[in-house]
Order: structure tokens, then sequence, then C-alpha cells
């Protein structure tokens, strides 16, 4: 499989040149150069396959010419070695958990997988390997886990101060050993862009080798089309009419959706649910990709004003904007609305949600009033003990705290203090690695 880019279809690279690169140097994006459909007797079969059986089905098709089977099958069972459950929550809505990795968020799989696939490739490389990946909540305790002690990668994770939660501060900022916690001076839209002109700056190159962790990596972001086949195996049997809501940020999560789709995946409905970081429910009301600064929200990982990915989504469908309307609705909800939504699941469901899974419901639950014969799926994915403060406060009485979490509380914070220009970053690597 080849990969090119969203500004430059000739350009083309192998998968290990993609996720080495992270960034093309036209400041695009990495797409697969076909999207192969599955064969129907696996899509049939769903039901009857493992999660990683499902993770090797999709995958191989995007890797397989780069890392031999065997290979990537130890990668893929490494990566997946924790449940992904569907859990009914009402009649005809259920919710899958992607919490149950070792950070306790959705990023475990893609980050995961990256990581080992990074390493696989990186044992050739002369120049030292920098991760280098911008942050708003979850991808930084999920890359430094899943980097963490892997002797041919460096990861340096850049996170705006002040605008994530304690725990997962604390879970990013207390490993030491080859991870580093930059604690920057601004928004995730300033680390972002951060990050995106260290990948364009050619005079970084002569010294590392940068790649990203973040989901514009192609190594982060296929991988989590694993987990929707896995959903619909675990759905009943031949159930029709299925809808899957994914509270969004970056959009990359959805971008594995529609991947998923377009591979065979038999959903009908993908549903963008978003705080009031609202682009993309704006973008298909109105034809229009307006991005502005970011806003701090309780679902703070969505707090993203520029969504990077969202423009893979409108590759997949042309460019075209009924295009993109005909597979995606889109939903915005506020802080009230969110907390709301956490209390009736709770008291009403006997379902505990974090303020991502929540937002999920609340779009999912809007789409379901006008198809109420279908079936939908929200993704939770954190959990809810990563936004303890919140959860806490919206049900008025405490929930425990997961043992990786309490563990992770008790560390020592050693993040570093920086600005939010990319100069700031340039001195610190000029400062390690030069």
């Amino acid at each position: 499989m080849y990969y090119y880019s969203t500004n430059n279809t000739s350009l083309l690279k192998s998968a290990r040149e993609a996720v080495f690169e992270g960034l093309p140097a036209d400041n695009g994006l990495y797409m697969p150069q076909e999207v192969p459909l599955l064969a129907d007797a696996f899509l049939q079969n769903l039901h009857k396959q493992s999660l990683q059986q499902i993770g090797y089905t999709v995958l191989h098709p995007y890797f397989g010419k780069d890392i031999p089977g065997s290979d990537l099958k130890e990668i893929i069972d490494e990566t997946l070695n924790f449940p992904i459950p569907l859990v009914q929550v009402d009649e005809n809505i259920y919710s899958l958990e992607l919490y149950h990795g070792p950070t306790l968020a959705f990023k475990d799989v893609g980050a995961r997988f990256m990581a080992r696939c990074l390493n696989y490739f990186s044992g050739e490389k002369d120049k030292k390997h920098v991760v280098l990946v911008a942050t708003s909540g979850d991808t930084g305790s999920a890359v430094a886990h899943g980097f963490y002690g892997m002797k041919h990668v460096d990861v340096v994770i850049l996170y705006p101060s002040g605008m994530v939660s304690e725990s997962q501060e604390k879970q990013m900022t207390t490993l030491g050993n080859n991870i580093t916690a930059l604690e920057v001076k601004g928004n995730f839209d300033d680390c972002q862009r951060m990050v995106k002109e260290a990948f364009l700056d050619p005079a970084l190159k002569t010294f590392i080798q940068p790649t990203s962790a973040n989901s514009i990596n192609i190594a982060r972001f296929l991988p989590q089309a694993i987990y929707y086949f896995h959903a619909i195996g675990q759905l009943p049997h031949n159930t029709k009419n299925i809808s899957i809501s994914v509270p969004s940020g970056n959009f990359g999560n959805l971008t594995a959706g529609v991947i998923g789709q377009k591979m065979g995946l038999p959903v009908g409905q993908f549903i963008a649910s978003t705080n009031v970081n609202d682009v993309v429910p704006e973008y298909l009301e109105s034809g229009v990709l307006r991005p502005r600064p970011s806003i701090s929200t309780l679902s703070n990982a969505m707090d993203v004003g520029d969504p990077s990915n969202f423009v893979r989504i409108k590759n997949l469908c042309h460019g075209r904007h009924d295009e993109v309307c005909g597979i995606l609705k889109g939903y915005r909800f506020n802080d009230e609305e969110t907390r709301e939504a956490i209390s009736y699941l709770y008291h009403k469901k006997q379902y505990l949600a974090d303020p991502h899974g929540a937002v999920g419901y609340l779009g999912l639950s809007e789409y379901l009033k006008g198809h109420p014969k279908s079936t939908g799926i929200f993704l939770e994915t954190a959990h809810p003990g990563k936004f303890k403060t919140t959860v806490d406060d919206t049900l008025g009485f405490e929930t425990p705290l997961p043992e990786p979490l309490a563990q992770a509380m008790n560390k020592e914070k050693k993040s570093l203090p920086a600005g939010n220009s990319y100069a700031d970053l340039k001195d610190y690597l000029e400062g390690k690695y030069l």
C-alpha cells in the first residue's frame, strides 16, 4: 500500500516512509492510495471473529507490504491485549467502552500500535528518532505509556497548561525515562501548530528524525478502524440500520470510522458529536469550514478549533459538501447539557459516563429522535475516573478512582515549562539533541 498527500496525489510514500515522516513536506496529510473492500464472508461473520483477528484483517492491506504477516500479527496481539466491550444502555442504544487499556482511553489502541510499528521500523535508523505529539488530553498519556521504555524512540509531548485534567496531566508527566512533557503557555491549537512547524523545518531533520504520534500519523488513526468492526460483531447478529455517534475533537477517530465504512463496515450513519467547539457541525450546515481559537469545556479532549483530520474526511468524499453530509450528521452541546446527560445516564440508566461519552450519547439521542428504528452506538472514549472532579460534582457524590489513576496521582509531576512559539520548541530540541 502506498500513501499520498492530500495536497498532492502524485506524492507517494510507503507505509514505512509515511509513518516516519508523519506529515508530508507539503503540509498535507497522508492517505492510503486505495481503501480496499473487505470480503463479504469476513463482514458477515464479525460476531465469530476475535478482536485480534479483526485487527489483522483490517490492517493487513495498509501495512502488510512493509511488515511481514507474522510480525504484524505479533504487533496487533500486543496492541490489543485488553477488552473493548459493547454495553447495552437502553433498548436500542449501546456504549462501546474504549477505556479498558492501560491509560483508560480510546487512544491506547492507536498509540500502542504506532509505538510498536515505529519501534519495529526504527531499529534500522541511525538518527535519534523523536516523536513529537500535541495533546488536548488523553493522547499524551496514551502515547507516553505506549512508547515508554522503547530504546529506539524518544517522545516529546506538548500540552496546554491548565487545560487538561489533573489525572491526564499526571499520566503523561510522571514517567521520565524516554518521555518528556512540555507544559505550553497556550491552548491545544498552539501545541498542534508548533508540532506541525517542526515537521516542516528541514534544519530539524539534520540532527533528529522527527515524527508525530497525533492522529495525523497513519499508524495512529488507521488502527482505530478496528474497534468499529468489533463493535458491530458484538451487536445481535444481523442488526440493521446501525448509527454510530463519535465524540469529536480533532476528528481522527471519526475518520477511522469513515475508512471502515468504505471498507464495508455496515453502518448507515455517523454522527459527529461536539462540544461548543463546533467547526464541523457548522460546516455541515453552511458548507464553510471556519477554523477558530478553541474554547475550554468540560470535555477538554474535544477542545479543538482547527480539526486537522477533517481534511481526510473531505478527501474521502472527493471534497464535496453533499457527500460529507450524506455520511455525517453533526450536533453540538454545551457544558450544562453535558452535565445533564451524565446525570441522566447514571440515575435513569445506571450507566456512568465521562463528559466525552456524554456528548456522544447526546448526539446519538438527538439523531434517534428522527430515526427511531435505528440501533445506535456511542463511543465512551475515556474512563469517568479521568474526569473525576466533573463527574463527582455533577452526581453529588464521590466515585471510585481506578487503580492506575490512583497510582499516577501519587507520583511527582516532571513537566518542563515552554512558550507557545515554534522557536521555544526548537530551542528545547537543539539543546537536548545537538
